[in-house]
């Protein structure tokens, strides 16, 4: 049991750090660019991100802990498309908000959602409870897809 707190305080810690590390490098676009294009009515106000990230990196990191600390023949998989997964999800700010290209940005967030469905196969294979506590990530990511997608048509 301390060996699996240990883990997931670990993977929790690096979410959360390439979390931050990741918000940081997308505040000036987010101050300055994000403002000016169109969006929709039901857009979240600017202050929900930063919560809802948070929250959703710390699942992240719980369940990658749960999962890396099993013994099972898959673990490495799992791992894999977590990782795949996760830089996928950096990137996406990266394209969207550093480089203004939303287009791609929306290309970039399906392929995102796939990889996230492929991810949480793998680890409900492993372990279940960790496939779900994915869950509210993979409806956050919908949801953004939904977001970008609505703000690519009213800024094309």
């Amino acid at each position: 049991m301390k060996n699996l707190v240990f883990t997931i305080a670990i993977c929790v810690f690096l979410c959360l750090t390439f979390g931050l590390f990741s918000g940081f490098s997308t505040i000036n676009a987010v101050l300055s660019w994000y403002p000016m294009i169109e969006k929709p009515s039901w857009n979240p106000p600017n202050w929900v991100f930063g919560p809802v990230w948070t929250g959703l990196y710390m699942l992240m990191g719980i369940s990658l802990g749960m999962v890396w600390n099993r013994r099972k023949e898959n673990k490495n998989n799992a791992i894999l498309w977590f990782s795949i997964q996760f830089a996928l999800n950096l990137l996406w700010s990266i394209i969207f908000f550093n480089l203004h290209q939303i287009g791609l940005a929306l290309i970039e967030i399906l392929v995102l959602l796939g990889s996230i469905v492929i991810m949480i196969r793998f680890f409900y294979k492993i372990s279940p409870v960790s496939a779900y506590l994915q869950i509210p990530y993979l409806l956050w990511v919908c949801f953004a897809s939904v977001l970008n997608g609505t703000i690519w048509y009213l800024n094309a």
